[in-house]
């Protein structure tokens, strides 16, 4: 089966698929994206997916004629030319094609791209004993809460976690506050309670993160949304991500310092099942 693009209108191959070597995005990173995912066919959380992608547009004052409506029409067409079971859906909006400057251009129109793949889900054992990540140093922009396609310190963060052996990154202000990972959020579990840092500018609100917000407060699992530090994170009972691929993943070692017994532990599994189950 193949992985399919959609470029301004037209379906193609991935491989087929181009843009304009004046795109905007291209050259200046004046784009948003999406990454939504399907279960047996079905896409999952296309609503509040979409309100964050309207949101982000908004944000960088991007002009366009796209709704939600009409966009996962789109998808959903991808989709089912792929015909993978479970798919990776990948939308990016930048804001046109057109001489490079750094004022916003007028007269053009926006470049919609999307493109769907088979889904890869982290390693059912990689589940089962937990993964290991370490920290970097927050050195992005003040507004972490935009989807935006500037992604090059959390391309260099990952690498460098990569290298090392670690699964992912965990960006960390200089004061210890934990923010979140180059491509996942962060909870943290101290004495049954769960606890996962504060929207704000320095972090973007996960999907996953708000379900396993709402499902742990409708489960009766302590939850907390506040500001976390490095140091209540190493000294924790439990630690996990959350993201569109990874779902619910646990943490069992930070930088060289092994968290509690350096196996998941209960709480993360049952979020996990009842996220699952939630799905199902």
């Amino acid at each position: 089966m193949p992985a399919i693009a959609y470029v301004n209108g037209k379906f193609s191959p991935i491989a087929d698929a181009v843009v304009s070597v004046e795109d905007r995005g291209f050259q200046l990173g004046d784009g948003i994206y999406e990454v939504l995912r399907t279960h047996g066919g079905r896409l999952h959380a296309t609503p509040e997916h979409m309100r964050r992608l309207f949101r982000s547009l908004d944000a960088i004052k991007l002009k366009h004629p796209f709704t939600a409506a009409g966009l996962e029409k789109i998808i959903l067409e991808a989709v089912k030319r792929a015909g993978f079971g479970d798919s990776l859906v990948y939308l990016q909006i930048t804001r046109g094609a057109t001489k490079r400057t750094k004022e916003f251009p007028k007269g053009i129109e926006p470049t919609l791209v999307i493109t769907v793949r088979e889904l890869q889900l982290p390693a059912p054992a990689l589940r089962e004993r937990g993964v290991a990540i370490m920290t970097a140093d927050d050195i992005r922009w003040q507004r972490c809460d935009i989807k935006t396609v500037c992604l090059l310190p959390n391309v260099l963060a990952s690498n460098k976690a990569i290298a090392a052996g670690c699964f992912e990154a965990l960006f960390v202000e200089k004061d210890g506050t934990v923010n979140e990972c180059a491509s996942a959020n962060i909870f943290i579990v101290a004495s049954g309670v769960v606890a996962t840092p504060a929207l704000g500018t320095r972090l973007l609100g996960g999907i996953t993160r708000e379900e396993v917000i709402a499902l742990a407060r409708k489960n009766n699992v302590p939850m907390e949304e506040r500001r976390v530090t490095l140091d209540e994170l190493l000294a924790a009972d439990e630690v996990f991500l959350t993201g569109t691929t990874a779902e619910i993943l646990p943490v069992v070692k930070v930088n060289d310092r092994h968290i509690a017994t350096g196996k998941p532990g209960p709480v993360t599994k049952r979020l996990h099942d009842l996220y699952r189950a939630s799905i199902a």
